[in-house]
């Protein structure tokens, strides 16, 4: 019979079948998707010999068979266990030991054969991107998505005048002190011997601000006594700097000058005669009185729901330090025994290296990169020093200063060899978390963090390299301490995807939850002279270039995408008021206090809002999807909300259409914008889109960030 005539007698029903049977399958590698959220991960955070649930997504019938692979040899063929519209979702199950397990995903689809690691689809096995599961390895809910604030605390509010450094009130690298009383002075190029009188009785005052801003968490730089504005040259661990703290007994007088204007001190040890300072920073009374208050601090800080992290600065000391005593401020200060630098019999004398035997005042010791204002400290030739420096890191952590945790200062230059440094952060972290379980431990690291993120050392880290580069370099095509333009990088979506997924594979799911997310810090020039596009710092073009020509628009896409992208958003002090300055120390400047950008705050506010309101922002999944110059694309999702942002970095209008189905909206879904800035301000007015397809017409403005949401699970 003719085919003709059996097709125009068949049933509907028939004609369905038909079709189907005949249908040649058309595979789709977009719909693939796994990660190591709890949608995909079950539970995120398993424990040694637990075992966990590993789940994989595919296109609706759209593949015939995935299998999970892992440590090599194992293989277990996944379950299909249940579909939506889009996709069917496959399940299997792995009982875990104690060590690290790593695993990919193998695709069939027809005669067609594919991989799935955390990069995403691979024609081949590529071990270095494998997924990996590390047993009983767990960072604290706290810290996922948190908002971070953090604070130069001299540069942020002075509180307490009565505990400023004076001028000439001790000698540093060479020259007497100086009190800045210019709140809005420019840092010269030798700054750290500069004072602007910020204390935490300052940041105390201004906890109502933090508060309202959204603040969770207050990273401090270093706050022990030390003798300069930054504090990463510690002279006493035990100690909160009376001149952060409080001066209750304040003898002595400061070192005087002559007429002809040099300061009339011994040239070779000028500060065994600065008798204030001696009194100020060695005297118990003003030390306690600092400890009791900065825990007062907290208590206040605990009291509004926020929380402490300190700067831990381990790897070295500083030259003032009273074990060491270069300056001989505790040589004759009652109470404490004689530096390593004073004498060979002293009870320090291990916590340094030593190269020759020239007591007494020994200068032979080893410095931090031949800086002699920062010796070393000798952990390996130093149990006692080991002990002393766990006992520092668990006092801090304990009643009655109850901080939350510790930023760790060049955490991978401590110690003399790699197998020392990890047995100390081994140490350092039992120590830590027995004090106190909910203590974060993040570490400052530049590359492959992936040695000491294997759940027994840090939590996670600043995240330079799968955050504030890759974003400065698209946004602005200078590097972070604007001592480099590139115009290759500027608008090289291809260039920040590619970063994006090489550096966040390095990270366990719940480590890259509470990396550090920075756009600004006191290393590297200010995010917002960085969209002036120019090479420079204070020496070569002087402190005011950095304020010139700079784009706030573009300002504004960097916070977008810092409060979107999975992580803690971590805002240096003044960025969100318009604060701008070159590289350090021209990123030092004060809080501009009544010269704020009021309208750079509200917007500040309003994107905090936004990361908060929705938990998918802390910790959903993230899919790339859209790249071309100048012009970026990506989803925040998870099983029950999706969010899509887009950055138009150009100066032209663009027009996207965007794949979200990839994150599950359907074609009866609509999306809600929750904000949008342009070269003219920001908005967040709503304004529905519908999704016709599974694709999401917008329209961008020029120099545009866009954010929306999905409605359908609101309706």
């Amino acid at each position: 019979m003719d085919i003709s005539v059996r097709f125009n007698k068949m049933s509907k029903n028939m004609k369905t079948q038909l079709f189907i049977d005949n249908l040649t399958m058309i595979f789709d590698p977009q719909a693939l998707f796994s990660d190591g959220t709890i949608d995909y991960r079950i539970p995120p955070e398993p424990k040694i010999n637990e075992k966990v649930k590993i789940r994989f997504r595919s296109g609706r019938e759209n593949i015939e068979q995935v299998v999970l692979v892992y440590d090599e040899t194992n293989r277990i063929e996944m379950k299909k266990v249940s579909n939506d519209r889009l996709f069917d979702y496959y399940e299997c199950e792995i009982q875990l030991g104690t060590e690290k397990i790593e695993y990919y995903f193998e695709v069939h689809s027809g005669q067609y054969t594919c991989y799935y690691n955390s990069v995403g689809v691979c024609s081949g096995v590529e071990p270095y991107y494998n997924f990996f599961i590390t047993p009983s390895y767990t960072t604290p809910d706290w810290a996922k998505g948190a908002i971070f604030y953090q604070i130069y605390v001299d540069r942020f509010y002075n509180g307490d005048k009565t505990n400023d450094v004076e001028t000439d009130e001790y000698v540093y690298i060479g020259e007497g002190t100086y009190k800045v009383e210019d709140w809005f002075k420019y840092p010269q190029s030798m700054d750290v011997r500069e004072f602007y009188g910020g204390d935490i009785e300052g940041v105390m005052q201004k906890l109502d601000y933090l508060q309202d801003l959204g603040v969770d968490v207050i990273y401090f730089n270093p706050i022990f006594v030390s003798p300069s504005n930054h504090k990463y040259d510690i002279q006493d661990y035990d100690y909160i700097d009376p001149h952060f703290g409080k001066i209750v007994k304040d003898e002595g007088e400061v070192l005087k000058r002559g007429d002809n204007g040099q300061l009339m001190c011994d040239p070779s040890r000028p500060n065994k005669d600065a008798s204030k300072y001696i009194c100020r920073v060695t005297d118990k009374e003003n030390l306690e009185a600092s400890n009791e208050f900065f825990a007062k601090f907290v208590e206040e800080v605990h009291r509004r729901g926020m929380k402490v992290i300190l700067d831990g600065v381990f790897n070295h000391c500083g030259s003032f330090n009273k074990w060491l005593d270069r300056e001989g401020i505790y040589e004759n200060a009652d109470g404490y025994d004689k530096g390593a630098y004073i004498e060979r019999e002293s009870p320090y004398n291990t916590f340094f290296k030593f190269y020759e035997d020239r007591w007494p005042y020994n200068y032979t010791y080893d410095g931090w990169w031949g800086h002699d204002t920062l010796p070393k400290l000798n952990y390996e030739d130093s149990p006692k020093l080991f002990d002393y420096i766990i006992r520092v890191a668990k006092k801090w952590v304990s009643p009655p200063y109850n901080v939350d945790g510790w930023r760790l200062d060049v955490a991978a230059d401590l110690g003399h060899t790699p197998e020392y440094n990890h047995y100390f952060w081994r140490e350092f972290r039992k120590a830590v978390k027995e004090a106190n379980p909910e203590a974060i431990i993040l570490a400052e690291h530049y590359g492959d963090p992936t040695s000491w993120l294997r759940g027994d050392q840090w939590d996670t880290v600043m995240n330079y390299d799968a955050f504030m580069e890759p974003i400065t370099w698209f946004l602005t095509g200078v590097e972070k301490h604007s001592d480099e333009a590139r115009e290759d990088m500027y608008g090289n979506a291809d260039a920040f995807f590619g970063s994006m997924r090489n550096y966040m594979t390095r990270f366990n799911t719940q480590s890259l939850q509470v990396a550090m997310n920075e756009l600004s810090n006191h290393d590297h020039s200010r995010f917002l002279t960085r969209t002036n596009r120019r090479v420079g710092r204070t020496d070569s073009l002087g402190a005011e270039a950095a304020n010139q020509g700079v784009d706030k628009a573009v300002f504004r896409l960097a916070v977008v995408m810092q409060m979107t992208w999975p992580g803690a958003p971590t805002i240096y002090y003044g960025d969100e008021a318009g604060l701008c300055g070159w590289t350090d120390p021209d990123n030092r400047r004060t809080y501009p206090w009544g010269r704020e950008d009021h309208e750079l705050i509200m917007f500040h506010k309003e994107m905090i809002r936004i990361h908060k309101e929705f938990e998918v922002l802390k910790t959903g999944s993230i899919l790339f999807l859209e790249g071309e110059y100048n012009l970026i694309s990506y989803g925040r999702f998870n099983s029950k909300d999706r969010v899509v942002v887009i950055i138009n970095n150009s100066q032209e209008e663009r027009t996207v259409d965007l794949p979200v189905w990839r994150l599950g909206a359907i074609d009866v879904s609509r999306m809600a914008r929750l904000m949008i800035t342009t070269r003219e301000g920001f908005s967040n007015e709503a304004k529905v889109y519908n999704i016709e397809n599974g694709i999401l017409h917008i329209i961008c403005p020029p120099v545009s960030g866009i954010v929306v949401k999905d409605l359908s699970n609101q309706m």
